[in-house]
């Protein structure tokens, strides 16, 4: 994993993710960085939206590897991670096969739909699809302390107080990240993660 992170850093700027035809060969390096193999996602034909909407599903189901929990986050030793999606059904059906067919750290991996004012408890990467970004304020207040990383995609998400933000930027699906965020939810992001973001904002994690 190292060796492919460090070659990932290396050529980032020439192989981020893209999204129109052969996009595969151009971001292939940054998914590399998380050993990332998106399903249906190397066709050349497959249409842009459908794309970016396979990188940020990708992205949220490796973060889970890059983000500390606290024990108190899991009902035993038993319980799954669970990845709340909220306003972005798309997404969640991208998710589905790799929770489906991979676990991380030991434990299986949840895809759950939410909707407007369902609970949190249980969930551990909560995404904001762009449709509910009205919503972000209220959801962050919600995250205070319950160790849960929320993961945007709105302009001014990080501003709003999501812990990660995915981007579209020149064609390409980037994130940003702004660590006391996640602090302030509980979770604790890995310098690794941090290392191949488009842009860290405030301090740094170890």
């Amino acid at each position: 994993m190292g060796g492919c992170v460090t070659h990932a850093l290396a050529q980032r700027d020439a192989r981020r993710p893209r999204l129109h035809r052969g996009a595969l060969r151009l971001y292939a390096g940054l998914l590399c960085a998380f050993a990332v193999c998106i399903a249906g996602a190397t066709q050349a034909a497959d249409p842009p939206s459908d794309l970016e909407r396979a990188v940020k599903a990708a992205y949220l189901f490796k973060f889970l590897n890059y983000v500390e929990w606290p024990p108190s986050a899991f009902a035993d030793d038993n319980a799954p991670f669970v990845i709340g999606v909220y306003g972005a059904d798309a997404i969640a059906t991208q998710l589905t096969q790799p929770a489906a067919e991979r676990g991380v750290s030991g434990r299986r991996v949840e895809v759950r739909r939410l909707k407007r004012d369902e609970p949190l408890a249980g969930v551990h990467v909560l995404f904001v699809g762009a449709q509910e970004a009205a919503q972000l304020p209220t959801l962050v207040r919600a995250t205070r302390q319950r160790a849960l990383l929320l993961v945007s995609e709105e302009k001014d998400g990080l501003d709003a107080g999501s812990a990660i933000n995915l981007v579209v930027d020149d064609d390409r699906v980037r994130f940003d990240i702004a660590p006391e965020n996640a602090e302030r939810m509980g979770v604790h992001l890995s310098s690794r993660l941090l290392a191949v973001a488009r842009t860290v904002r405030g301090r740094g994690a170890d």
